[in-house]
């Protein structure tokens, strides 16, 4: 598999201020990422040969997109693919430059959820024989933390400090992004004693929902120092479904979500990755909730089994820590528009490789991992950006 790495590169890319954007519609996001994307690429709508958008729920086809930004006459193509949508629009909008389709494509992801004002993911009825409990989010996933604590010995003490501590860090990193929706640091005994959502997880191990836009431009890698030098070089791009095993075998233990693992080994190999732990320079990952983060600190390479909680006591992915994980403030502090998350990550490792990132700003960033899944931790899709700063 001849995958995607240093082929493409990204010369520009744009970001909404994500959150309860009642100020604005879905036009107005878009304008405002698009508008930042074209400013620092230095070209114009016009210039794009291709677009790929993702949306969830905010649309239903291309022209949601052409309407609002009055596109005239170009490919569009709307992607839907559960929380990797924003993800996946930004691979099939790579591959398409990377294959000769077209010479400068954008990936732009949006979603505007709050003026229903629905505090969830409006979720359609998925297909199934009608046997499979109806669970909410939050006691999905639920499910997870017990399970790690009951494979791994943890109290219940120690499980309620380990997730704290992840979204502490969280609340705090968000704090110090001027575009994420909850800007205010959390005190930690707060976190630590915030009511039961579904045991063991609490309010503060949840993540919200907001709206937000956000997008990239990319071209062939040998096409790029046309319109800059310091381009952002993809190093790969996956995504993956399960075929639902983990949901329906009695051998499931809950404490692994299994394709994540399994999207990692791929993105790894694609990438030339060895050692995630010591060669990533930053990873932006899915925390729904605090316990996906703990899972995908083992499930990616970051800890041993067993021993992702350890490291999360001993700072080790805090913004200072030994591998920063979610230093933009993670979908604890940006919300999840399902569409434009994705995206988003992508768009921390911009910041970062350019110096852009002000407080959070980080020396000698290399490379940069996203994550993003959907579904249920027994059951679900995933998927992996890696992107670096140089070529190699």
């Amino acid at each position: 598999m001849a995958g995607i790495r240093d082929k493409v590169a990204v010369i520009g890319m744009g970001c909404t201020k994500f959150g309860e954007r009642f100020d604005c519609s879905m036009e107005d996001l878009m304008v405002e990422a698009v508008d930042e994307c074209l400013a620092d690429s230095g070209m114009e709508i016009d210039d794009i040969d291709a677009f790929w958008f993702g949306t969830y729920s905010s649309g239903l086809a291309g022209d949601t997109l052409t309407n609002r930004l009055k596109i005239q006459y170009k490919p569009v193509t709307r992607i839907e693919n559960k929380c990797c949508t924003g993800t996946d629009a930004f691979r099939n909008a790579c591959y398409a430059v990377a294959s000769g389709a077209c010479n400068v494509a954008m990936a732009i992801g949006c979603e505007k959820l709050k003026d229903g004002g629905y505090s969830g993911l409006a979720i359609p009825n998925w297909e199934q024989d009608r046997t499979i409990p109806d669970l909410s989010a939050p006691a999905m996933f639920a499910l997870s933390a017990t399970a790690y604590m009951a494979k791994y010995g943890l109290t219940e003490e120690e499980m309620r400090k380990a997730l704290s501590s992840i979204e502490y860090k969280n609340h705090f990193n968000g704090s110090r992004s001027p575009k994420a929706m909850f800007r205010k640091p959390v005190p930690f005994d707060k976190i630590l004693n915030s009511p039961y959502i579904a045991y063991p997880l609490t309010l503060y191990d949840c993540s919200g929902v907001s709206d937000g836009c956000a997008c990239a431009i990319i071209v062939r890698t040998e096409d790029a120092p046309k319109y800059r030098k310091d381009p952002m070089y993809v190093k790969a791009l996956q995504v993956i479904g399960g075929p639902a095993h983990s949901e329906k075998h009695q051998s499931y233990d809950f404490a692994t979500i299994v394709e994540n693992a399994k999207v990692a080994q791929l993105a790894y190999k694609e990438a030339g990755i060895v050692d995630p732990r010591k060669e990533i320079s930053l990873a932006e990952v899915h925390d729904c909730f605090s316990i996906t983060e703990l899972l995908l600190y083992e499930d990616l390479g970051f800890s041993k089994r067993g021993e992702g909680w350890k490291d999360v006591m001993n700072g080790v992915f805090n913004h200072d820590g030994e591998l920063p994980v979610n230093i933009s403030g993670g979908l604890k502090s940006f919300g999840h528009p399902i569409g434009a998350t994705g995206i988003r990550m992508i768009y921390e490792s911009w910041l970062q490789f350019h110096g852009q990132a002000g407080e959070r700003q980080r020396d000698n960033m290399k490379l940069g991992l996203t994550h993003n899944m959907g579904g249920t931790p027994y059951s679900c899709v995933a998927g992996i950006t890696i992107v670096g700063c140089e070529l190699g």
